[in-house]
């Protein structure tokens, strides 16, 4: 009746299924460090006009960075207009 319950050969189950003894200890061995930033994908080969517009992009996109960080100054209000 009770037959399922328990293993055959004796053996009793185990109970721990996790622990992290140790872990810590190897992660610090080489160093806890920041992701490492990727280099910079090569553009070489892309297609040329998409190219040509993304340079554009970049560079019209620029005026628009000055402007955020003049309203986080509080210098400009959000059309660009000086305070």
């Amino acid at each position: 009746r009770f037959s399922h319950r328990y293993r055959s050969g004796g053996a009793m189950a185990k109970s721990k299924n996790h622990t992290a003894h140790n872990q810590n200890f190897k992660a610090h061995r080489n160093g806890i460090t920041k992701a490492k930033v990727g280099l910079k994908v090569s553009t070489k080969g892309m297609d040329p006009k998409f190219l040509r517009n993304q340079k554009f992009a970049k560079k019209n996109n620029k005026a628009g960075q000055k402007h955020t960080a003049q309203r986080a100054r509080g210098a400009v209000d959000h059309f660009g207009n000086k305070l």
